[in-house]
């Protein structure tokens, strides 16, 4: 039975040219780049190569790329640095939907070391208000933080415009982009953003690697402390193969921009639409204009997203119910919570991520095949609609 891969929100395949051009340096190419000898330099040459690639992608320079063992470090290190660099400062901004990365640590800040955390809203469509933004953000905010692409619905946010009006009260400004590198351009020298998080599993490069973009002139307090790696602000021997793999990646991603925007955008509307129009009662879960253009989320109503992707499993479709990180967990997503989406269709929620391998033959399997299971699962729900509709009128 094929593998139809559709949670690419979660974790990526390693791209081919990634996988090539990492495998000399689990053999032959195993100089540590700190050493003296020229081994070790002719390593250390191709960590640089893949900074400036890295860079490149962001629109910044190289000096300002420090590579991380993945998103959630980079997460922490940003917003730790921050709060040790502008210690009279003892608010955080950040939004309700954040990946968990973000949202634990600030919860952890707050009860913990006493921040006053100021968590924005979103509307229905999973988008923020800016008036609000406006109002949050004061001359005692040490840091703002907010997505610039939601990891379950995809949806986009102004970080670019957010990070102006925290450059006007003297706060920092960081962005966990781990869902939007690689799939949108980004142009970090036009904007006041100061951090930015990255992983190189959400783009066809290995796990364990990631970075965190540093603007130029930002203070800056390192989270690993140890020896003179990364411009003395990430102690620790690198992952080379881990780093050249994300450079590789980096290439790739530019290369690959045009077909992101158009042939998987295409086959992602593809999906939406047969879905919607086979599947009664069935929402899409957040903006429709204003996302990333591999994502899909969509709420089945009276059915539990569970029990769908354990049927979508034995079809041989993987999917996901919101965010790989919260796997574990029997709660409804906090993502779709903070949105409202109704209870009928907020368990039954799935989100399809798409890459540039997948094929329009694969899109087309999914119509065929998931509104079977809708309907089988429908018939075995032990709540029918009248059911359900007084249980809601009740709350």
């Amino acid at each position: 039975m094929k593998t139809i891969y559709l949670d690419n929100n979660a974790t990526t395949r390693v791209a081919d040219e990634v996988f090539e051009a990492i495998r000399p340096f689990f053999s032959e190419l195993y100089g540590n780049p700190s050493s003296m000898h020229s081994f070790g330099g002719n390593v250390a040459r191709e960590v640089a190569v893949a900074r400036s690639s890295m860079a490149e992608l962001l629109g910044a320079s190289p000096q300002e790329i420090v590579f991380t063992s993945g998103g959630t470090e980079s997460d922490s290190t940003a917003i730790l640095s921050a709060l040790n660099t502008l210690p009279e400062r003892r608010e955080i901004v950040t939004t309700r939907v954040e990946h968990p990365a973000v949202l634990n640590l600030c919860k952890y800040l707050a009860r913990s070391k006493g921040y006053t955390v100021r968590w924005l809203s979103v509307d229905k469509f999973g988008m923020l208000d800016m008036d609000e933004v406006k109002k949050s953000i004061s001359e005692n905010t040490a840091i703002v933080s907010i997505m610039w692409a939601n990891n379950e619905t995809g949806v986009i946010f102004p970080v670019e415009e957010i990070s102006e009006i925290a450059a006007s009260r003297g706060a920092l400004m960081h962005t966990d982009a781990v869902q939007a590198v690689g799939k949108i351009p980004i142009n970090l020298d036009r904007t006041n953003i100061n951090f930015l998080s990255l992983s190189g599993h959400k783009l066809h490069a290995p796990k364990g690697i990631g970075a965190l973009y540093i603007k130029k002139g930002t203070r800056f307090s390192p989270f690993m402390i140890g020896g003179h790696q990364e411009f003395s602000r990430r102690g620790g021997t690198e992952n080379v193969p881990g780093i050249v793999g994300l450079g590789c990646a980096a290439r790739v991603a530019m290369k690959n921009f045009e077909e992101e925007n158009t042939r998987v955008k295409q086959m992602r509307d593809r999906l939406q639409t047969g879905l919607l129009e086979r599947v009664s009662q069935a929402r899409v879960n957040g903006h429709t204009d204003f996302r990333l253009p591999n994502t899909l989320n969509i709420g089945f109503e009276f059915v539990e997203g569970e029990a769908i992707l354990l049927r979508m499993d034995d079809k041989g479709i993987c999917a996901s119910s919101g965010s790989a990180c919260t796997s574990g967990s029997l709660e409804p997503s906090h993502v779709l919570r903070a949105m409202g989406v109704p209870f009928t269709a907020v368990h039954g929620s799935i989100r399809f991520s798409l890459s540039r391998y997948n094929t329009e033959d694969e899109i087309e399997f999914v119509i065929e095949e998931t509104p079977k299971i809708i309907m089988v699962l429908r018939a075995l729900s032990p709540f029918n609609l009248a059911t359900i509709n007084a249980a809601c009128a009740v709350q």
